[in-house]
């Protein structure tokens, strides 16, 4: 059996994990990356390709060393088709938008953590947490060729993705970390990358519908004009889809994409869930996908991926110079985590829960009266704010739905409770319990409201 012993142990080569351990790395740390894909391989994920924010990255690795992977600069809004009422929303988003391509981008995230002075080993898969008699975690066993190999680190960080492996073999009795996960709070998701001969006609726009068969949704992202990202997803809590048939038969349809050649494919699992409410316990902090780091509606999750490595990285070091790994000294990520983005994509996920209480075919309907103005604040504030007047036109174009939108405009208020609560999210483990209370009681508020199934 082979030992290793770092300040840091990293577990996955993703966006997270890359931001954090470069940000470990450039303190003067001795930081390693352990990735289950081999070289070739590592930064290849499933993604929608879409990226919000794409002007802001934290200063570990800068826009300036992945810039090379934005493929598409020019898109500035959603396009959203629902064939059923024969509509398509324009919908603006705030902010720099861009499409990359994901691959490279994994790769020059990669090459700016290597470097920032990170060891990487790859082909490497991890078995299982090691933990101390006090229950902290002080490193994991993996292998490699079929050999034994132990890492042994200070702090370990759990970039793994979504349905961590690492959480299902650590003991977190006696810690904050949040156990409420189930699978049915997640999304399975496959994707291709499709070519064809004539340019697009919405190359500077992201195209999203939603499917036939269940609560699902598909996307065509331009990476160029003639260089598509195609996908679909489906919530787990719902009856399964056949992705690939269903992808298929929805490009059928699609005239400007017929003879389209596919370059790659691949599929994955998404958290559309509100992030975890705690991602610490002693040694062990989880970032990105792994404490689900995602706009629990869009999917977007590179941007909280970047900004949760340098978090977690920062407070790394800052439990390296303390020598004190509790989950005391751990917990301002938690915190910042909550304050960024946290407590939006929790107010966000509270639409998901409304959607899941209605008829689809109502909900399209309704969303198709709804000004495009209002559902991108919806989409990306969490909140949205309706006049008088836009009140009474919705109200004169939503005639039979009047019902859905009272109920839709008072989970809007709850959201909007809910939000406020995040912001008073506690500076210490000391006040988590009596938080949590509060917000589940809102949370119970909401599923009163809206007649929906409990999700946590």
């Amino acid at each position: 059996m082979t030992s290793f012993e770092y300040d840091v142990a990293i577990v996955g080569a993703g966006t997270a994990g890359c931001y954090a351990a470069s940000t470990i790395s450039k303190a003067g740390y001795d930081v390693v990356i352990v990735e289950r894909k081999d070289a070739e391989e590592a930064g290849h994920i499933a993604c929608g390709d879409a990226l919000k924010g794409a002007d802001e990255f934290p200063e570990a690795i800068p826009k300036s060393e992945i810039a090379d992977a934005f493929t598409n600069t020019a898109v500035d809004h959603g396009r959203f088709e629902i064939p059923q009422e024969d509509a398509v929303l324009d919908i603006p988003v705030p902010g720099e938008l861009a499409v990359i391509d994901r691959w490279e981008f994994g790769r020059q995230l990669i090459d700016a953590a290597e470097r920032a002075g990170v060891d990487f080993h790859y082909d490497t898969v991890v078995q299982s947490v090691i933990q101390d008699d006090d229950g902290c975690v002080t490193g994991f066993e993996a292998k490699r060729a079929g050999k034994r190999r132990t890492y042994e680190a200070t702090v370990t960080l759990d970039g793994a993705g979504a349905l961590s492996i690492l959480q299902d073999t650590i003991d977190f009795d006696g810690t904050t970390f949040d156990t409420n996960v189930r699978y049915s709070q997640f999304s399975s998701a496959y994707r291709e990358i499709i070519e064809v001969e004539e340019p697009v006609e919405w190359d500077d726009a992201l195209v999203v519908k939603p499917t036939k068969r269940s609560a699902g949704y598909l996307w065509y992202f331009p990476r160029t004009p003639t260089e598509i990202n195609v996908g679909l997803g489906f919530q787990m809590n719902e009856e399964p889809m056949q992705l690939v048939r269903d992808l298929r038969e929805d490009i059928s349809q699609r005239p400007e994409l017929r003879g389209a050649t596919v370059k790659d494919k691949l599929g994955a699992a998404l958290p559309t869930r509100r992030p975890y409410d705690s991602a610490t316990a002693p040694g062990y902090m989880a970032i990105g996908d792994a404490a689900a780091h995602v706009n629990p509606i869009s999917g977007g999750g590179i941007g909280g991926a970047a900004y949760a490595g340098q978090y977690a990285g920062e407070q790394a070091i800052q439990a390296l110079e303390d020598d004190d790994v509790t989950e005391k000294t751990l917990w301002r990520y938690n915190e910042r985590v909550m304050d960024h983005y946290g407590g939006r994509y929790a107010a966000l996920d509270v639409y998901n829960v409304f959607a899941t209480a209605y008829d689809l075919d109502d909900l399209l309907s309704l969303l198709a009266a709804l000004p495009g103005e209002q559902l991108s604040d919806a989409l990306y504030s969490g909140s949205s704010n309706v006049g008088l007047g836009l009140k009474l036109k919705v109200l004169y174009e939503t005639v039979g739905h009047w019902g859905t939108l009272k109920n839709l405009y008072e989970t809007k208020g709850l959201a909007d409770q809910l939000l406020s609560h995040y912001e008073t999210y506690p500076s210490s483990p000391d006040g988590f319990d009596a938080w949590q209370a509060e917000r589940d009681s809102i949370m119970d508020d909401i599923y009163a409201a809206t007649g929906a199934e409990t999700k946590y």
